[in-house]
């Protein structure tokens, strides 16, 4: 028997597109014994030739019976139980009570379809490329289907960054020729940033992205991953249908091939509604949301404050700006390697981001500007200096006044001479 982390690596070399051959070959196995776990798809493990009882099996009928009544806590149960006699631990109640909930979780969303127009579902795949050196390179496939209709929307990305998963719903929503009502998705960092209790907090970029095409974003519950089912079985689809035997060459290339596949993909006849996912498509498209007039600025946006030197800071480096903005907020938008710098809606300067660390862009223009500025108020403060300041260049507090002789006085007095000359 293999060990769990033999059965682990099977199972991704499968998902990567790999043979039941090729994993034998590379695992050091028998091909038989890759099928095997492949086709069983079961986590290796010895088995018990008899189940212990459990001082608990009396009474799991009537937890049963409890909790088909209403969703009680197992602390209440516990409770209950303890006056019919039971003895053992809250831990074996609790376990219990939470197999039984999961279940019937499990049950309620198994069963559940989408109205047309209701509900996408959203999940990343990585795929791995092997380099002829010998390495290999990961790409991230994007993964959109509406819940209806079962129409996917593919694209691959290099970086599974906030900026390429806004740009990828909005080429979806073009591609699907509108917006779902709701979307859901599991818990990735660019959709919850927390959960306070069963609550989701959600990204606030998000939350302004699907308020701006008019969807609700949706989280499933932790460990729950059957919720997202219907996006979680094409990625299997397309990893065997699509990327199984793909020569990859560039990036570009790659997302032209996989539009072209979904061309055919989005005809075939699916297994659950028993239609053509195009024809389930035509009726879902009158009921999807209105794509807006405008896209959403998908750009990051981080607000930064204006040092004396004329700098701000940003991923490391230190960009000039005007030297007017000093002690002042500036917004910058960062898109595809590009920094623009705002006040208010006046686009300021645009910068390349810089490659490495601790560098300093900008234009010598703002330095130059910020010198004649200073010079300017030195000029000004030298011509003009206020009257509580007479004295201090002299190093005096006192006035320094003209000293003449007593004749010159009286001639001032006989009236020789006016007293204002």
């Amino acid at each position: 028997m293999i060990t769990k982390e033999e059965f682990m690596d099977i199972i991704a070399l499968h998902r990567q597109g790999l043979s039941m051959r090729a994993i034998a070959r590379k695992l050091g196995m028998h091909r038989n014994t890759v099928k095997k776990y492949i086709e069983g798809s079961t986590m290796p493990g010895y088995g018990q030739s008899s189940k212990r009882p459990s001082i608990l099996d009396p009474y799991r009928q009537l937890i049963d019976d409890y909790l088909a009544e209403d969703d009680y806590q197992a602390t209440w149960l516990h409770d209950r139980l303890l006056h019919l006699g039971y003895q053992g631990s809250y831990k074996t109640v609790q376990e219990y009570v939470r197999t039984v909930k999961d279940r019937r979780t499990r049950l309620a969303y198994s069963r559940f379809e989408t109205e047309p127009g209701l509900q996408a579902q959203m999940d990343w795949g990585d795929f791995q490329i092997a380099n002829p050196d010998g390495t290999t390179t990961t790409v991230y496939l994007f993964l959109m289907v509406l819940g209806f209709s079962r129409t996917l929307y593919l694209e691959f990305v290099d970086r599974c960054t906030l900026e390429a998963f806004l740009d990828c719903h909005q080429r979806a929503f073009a591609f699907f020729q509108g917006v779902p009502a709701e979307i859901l998705y599991d818990n990735m960092k660019h959709v919850v940033i927390s959960r306070s209790g069963n609550k989701a907090i959600f990204n606030t970029e998000l939350l302004h992205f699907a308020h701006h095409y008019g969807f609700q974003p949706k989280a499933c519950p932790p460990y729950s991953p059957w919720v997202k089912g219907k996006a979680e079985r094409p990625m299997d689809y397309v990893r065997q249908r699509f990327w199984r035997g793909y020569q990859y060459t560039t990036l570009e290339r790659l997302n032209c091939d996989v539009l072209s596949w979904l061309e055919r993909a989005n005809q075939r006849r699916h297994g659950t509604h028993g239609q053509s996912v195009a024809e389930r498509w035509r009726q879902e498209i009158p009921v999807l949301g209105r794509l807006p007039l405008t896209g959403y600025d998908t750009s990051i946006k981080v607000v930064r404050k204006v040092y004396k030197d004329c700098l701000i800071a940003y991923n490391g480096n230190r960009y000039l700006v005007p030297a007017a903005m000093v002690g002042r907020k500036v917004l910058l938008k960062i898109k595809q390697g590009v920094i623009r710098i705002y006040d208010d809606h006046l686009l300021l300067v645009t910068y390349q981001e810089a490659a490495g660390r601790n560098q300093l862009i900008g234009d010598k223009l703002f330095y130059e500007q910020l010198q004649r500025d200073q010079e300017q108020n030195r000029r000004k403060y030298g011509k003009s200096k206020g009257k509580a300041t007479r004295g201090l260049s002299t190093s005096s507090l006192f006035p320094q006044v003209a000293q003449r002789p007593l004749s010159e006085y009286e001639k001032y007095a006989q009236g020789g001479k006016p007293w204002n000359n």
